[in-house]
C-alpha cells in the first residue's frame, strides 16, 4: 500500500570524495575555553603585511586563496606560499615575522583560522628591542618557493 508520496531520491555519493586534505597537523596546545576565529586578509601588490607579531592565545591555520605570501616564522627560513597551499603557526611565544605579499604585480588573499584564548589578545606586536634580543632565533636566507 502506498500513500501517494514520491519515492525518496537516492543521494549522490559525491560528498564522499568532494574534499581534499591540504594540511593536517597536531597543534602544540589548545587553551581551555578557547574559541576559533576565521578571518580573510587581503594585501595589495607589494604590501609587506603585518609587522612582526605573535598569537599568544594559540595556533593559527591558514590557506592562500590568491597570490603568493612571503611567510616567515621564528626558527624557520622564509618561504613563499602560493595559492592553494596551506600554512600554520604554533602561536604562543613564536614570532611571526612576515605574512606579506611576495608579488608586486598581483594582490594576496588568504584565510586564517586562529585558536583564541579568551584571556589573551588575538595578536600582539613585537617591539624592536625584543626583535634585537631574539635575533639569533631568526633564520636568514632567500625565501624557498
Amino acid at each position: 500500500m502506498t500513500d501517494g508520496s514520491p519515492a525518496p531520491t537516492a543521494r549522490k555519493s559525491t560528498w564522499e570524495t568532494a574534499f581534499t586534505v591540504v594540511q593536517e597537523v597536531t597543534p602544540p596546545f589548545v587553551p581551555a575555553g578557547a574559541h576559533a576565529m576565521t578571518v580573510v586578509i587581503a594585501y595589495p601588490p607589494g604590501d609587506r603585511g603585518a609587522p612582526p607579531h605573535r598569537h599568544p592565545g594559540g595556533p593559527a591555520f591558514g590557506y592562500v586563496i590568491e597570490g603568493e605570501m612571503l611567510f616567515e616564522l621564528e626558527g624557520e627560513p622564509p618561504r613563499v606560499i602560493g595559492a592553494g597551499e596551506a600554512f600554520w603557526e604554533p602561536g604562543g611565544d613564536v614570532i611571526h615575522y612576515s605574512d606579506g605579499n611576495h608579488r608586486d604585480d598581483i594582490g594576496l588573499r588568504f584565510v586564517v583560522t586562529m585558536i583564541c584564548d579568551p584571556n589573551q589578545p588575538m595578536l600582539t606586536l613585537v617591539d624592536d628591542a625584543e626583535l634585537l634580543a631574539r635575533a639569533d632565533r631568526r633564520v636568514t636566507s632567500e625565501p624557498k618557493a
